[in-house]
């Protein structure tokens, strides 16, 4: 792998997947998954379906198990010999560009007979996406075209190299199911006419697909077909653009106009960005990850250049930066402080530019008369530091307080009155170096500003924990990789079926020098270091996994997994659940999405589409802690949830308090009332359970039922559950 191969990767996998246009409708996938066994009288039974329906042309994409059936292989050999020239043979490679014959699954010869066959073929990347095939493949004396080539209907097939059309949209590739063709669930004449590949996903690798994740493989040579059928089918490389990269970048340096430069390289982006995908209509290809690339390093050393001659001067006010406080040691007995005006970048955005050296020093200036300090440095954005003798932190903090009311008197800079609001960061971790101590007033004046306190005091206890947060994103990875990161479930009771139902999926976190982390301790974290889509997706498939498990026992049982409300606005959320459950093969309907309010949504009209998007997919919602923060009639009016869960902290005082109980008795109607099911939590006695049960709540969840259990420990519980019904009944 090549340090262009990730950047060409997301170049094109961006663009196909914006850029896309629907399949041919003279190709159709008749698709065998499903069927009961797929076997040569099954086979023959598909093939004397598709035939009535007097298609163009059929490509056989099977495994064929010949020889276990001697009658069945007899009644398939002699329905492929009806189709005379009309039917051909498809044989795949688990690799790219094979020579060995056992690498491709071949018919057998008594049932291909002189019948064509077509091999397919891919080169991929560096994460296994298709992204070329070879017109033809020679293993041993024999040259096998590429079964894109027999799609396309291309009489020669040329050596080299052919690229496939990813703006077909795999999604809107023409399918219809051979169970469903068998029982005449079609009308006539649906495949007449058309070319019909009778192919099966079971046993077949599926291939990334540039732009659309995870395909059959079957819609790439549908892919590879239409970028044959363009006018041209050509790699140019990177170097077209490449060239036109160096010339821009030796151009714009004779320039003297920032402007001009300035607009010569956003039109070179505009080509990088736009041109390729273009001339992929024409069926040429041209790579811009090296232009790109290279103007990437081009503008990180301008601007390395740039913040190099930054840092050797003074800040544009004239007093000195925070790297001229941070390369001396601070002498011990003295704090340091950092004050950051707030909105100080609208101030500088409502003066001239001339005057901002002087709104900076009127700030200095009243810092070092309160603060008493012979020199303040000047940061970015309203920053302003010093070091001054320790106090008692009683004493420093009302010192601070007072340095605040002399912004009480606007800045009066010009013609322009300014009211100011001012806040500290207070570091007092003496024997630390300059730097750390720095930067630490400087985190502590930044989350003075957004919590609205005056002052914040960096404590020691807080550079310990720093590592851990900052390096949160690995170690999340690491817990996934090792198991420390695992699922917990927790059973469902239905109160009308008098048996366990189904269980919620809970993540837990034991790691190995931390011990047990609570969920509550990492997930905020989690989100804040943008990780809570992994462990989501993650969640998802392990208990996709579990719930397969168990409902293959035979009764139906419902999973639940818990989402963020920092994800349900997110634009990619639906089509990750649906390529998940779909790649999965499971009944949406099983996984029941309990959506949190962890982090708050940040946008409710698309929060509101993904779920009603889910929800048509055949997912089940439920608000999760109903009656308390964002969860509550707000939630109920816009979300189309199939359920509400009580939260817990009213189902523990259902005996004690008569406003609690007719606060449940109230959510249970209301609930009913909207036809939605309610899930109590945090049962911990029988009294409250059957209390529950007569105020005619649907489902029960809590210690009183079972304590969140490790998958195998809920599997056998269940299990013998199940057994012990089955022997009441």
């Amino acid at each position: 792998m090549s340090i262009t191969d990730i950047p060409r990767h997301v170049y094109w996998n961006t663009a196909f997947h914006f850029v896309t246009r629907p399949a041919p409708s003279s190709v159709v996938v008749v698709s065998v998954d499903g069927m009961p066994e797929l076997d040569t009288a099954t086979e023959a039974r598909v093939l004397e379906g598709v035939r009535r329906q007097m298609p163009r042309q059929v490509f056989v994409d099977l495994r064929i198990p010949y020889g276990l059936d001697a009658s069945g292989d007899k009644q398939l050999k002699a329905i492929i010999d009806s189709y005379g020239t009309d039917v051909a043979f498809v044989a795949r490679a688990s690799e790219a560009n094979r020579k060995d014959k056992s690498a491709f699954t071949f018919p057998a010869r008594e049932i291909a007979g002189k019948h064509p066959i077509y091999v397919s073929s891919w080169n991929d990347n560096f994460i296994h996406a298709a992204v070329s095939a070879p017109y033809s493949v020679t293993i041993g004396e024999r040259t096998y075209p590429a079964f894109a080539v027999a799609l396309a209907g291309l009489k020669a097939v040329p050596p080299g190299t052919f690229y496939p059309d990813f703006t077909v949209d795999p999604a809107t590739i023409p399918q219809v199911s051979a169970r469903t063709l068998l029982q005449n669930g079609y009308s006539p004449g649906l495949l007449t006419g058309r070319t019909v590949v009778i192919t099966a996903s079971n046993g077949i690798a599926p291939m990334r697909y540039l732009g659309h994740g995870i395909k059959p493989p079957v819609s790439l040579d549908i892919a590879g077909a239409e970028g044959l059928k363009r006018p041209l089918n050509a790699d140019l490389s990177f170097l077209p653009l490449l060239l036109l990269a160096v010339g821009t970048v030796l151009l714009t340096n004779r320039m003297q106009r920032r402007a001009a430069k300035n607009m010569a390289y956003v039109a070179l982006t505009m080509i990088l960005v736009f041109l390729p995908i273009s001339v992929r209509f024409l069926g040429l290809v041209v790579h811009p990850d090296v232009a790109m690339t290279f103007m990437s390093i081009y503008g990180a050393i301008r601007l390395w250049q740039r913040r190099t001659r930054r840092i050797q001067q003074t800040s544009t006010s004239g007093l000195p930066n925070f790297l001229a406080l941070s390369s001396h040691p601070i002498e011990v007995g003295r704090d340091v402080i950092v004050a950051v005006v707030g909105r100080y970048e609208e101030i500088l955005a409502t003066l001239p530019r001339d005057l901002h050296g002087e709104c900076a020093n009127q700030i200095a200036r009243r810092l070092s008369v309160g603060s008493g300090a012979g020199q303040i440095f000047h940061g970015d954005g309203g920053h302003f530091a010093w070091a001054e003798e320790a106090r008692p932190l009683d004493v420093q903090l009302s010192h601070l307080e007072g340095l605040r009311a002399l912004f009480s008197a606007p800045l009066q800079i010009g013609t322009h009155t300014f009211d100011t609001n001012i806040h500290f960061g207070l570091d007092r971790n003496e024997g630390l170096d300059a730097l750390t101590r720095v930067n630490s007033a400087l985190a502590s004046a930044n989350e003075a500003l957004s919590n609205g306190r005056p002052v914040e005091v960096f404590e020691a206890h807080r550079l310990a924990e720093a590592p851990w947060e900052l390096s949160l994103h690995a170690r999340i990875d690491e817990g996934l990789r090792n198991g420390d990161i695992w699922l917990a479930f927790q059973p469902q009771w239905d109160y009308r079926t008098g048996r366990i139902s189904g269980a919620e999926a809970l993540i837990r976190w034991n790691h190995p020098t931390r011990g047990y982390i609570a969920p509550d301790a990492f997930i905020l974290q989690a989100e804040r270091a943008g990780r809570i889509d992994a462990l989501t997706y993650w969640v998802l498939e392990e208990a996709i996994t579990a719930a397969q498990a168990v409902n293959a026992l035979g009764s139906r049982f419902q999973m639940s997994i818990n989402l963020s409300g920092q994800m349900v606005d997110k634009p990619d959320l639906v089509e990750n659940f649906r390529e998940i459950v779909t790649r999965r093969g499971i009944d949406p309907g099983l996984l029941t999405i309990e959506i949190t309010e962890t982090s708050g949504m940040n946008n409710r009209g698309d929060a509101v589409r993904n779920m009603s998007r889910l929800r048509d997919l055949g997912f089940r919602l439920s608000i999760d802690d109903f009656g308390t923060g964002e969860a509550s009639l707000a939630y109920l009016a816009d979300l189309p949830s199939d359920e509400l869960k009580i939260d817990r902290r009213f189902v523990s005082r259902l005996l004690s308090s008569d406003r609690d109980r007719a606060i449940i008795t109230s959510t249970i109607g209301l609930a009913h009332a909207l036809g939605q099911a309610v899930v109590a939590e945090g049962i911990e006695d029988e009294a409250t359970f059957h209390l529950l049960a007569a105020l005619g709540c649907d489902h029960a969840q809590g210690y009183y039922l079972s304590k969140p259990q490790p998958f195998d420990v809920m599997f056998r519980d269940y299990q013998a559950r199940l057994m012990r019904h089955s022997r009441a009944v």
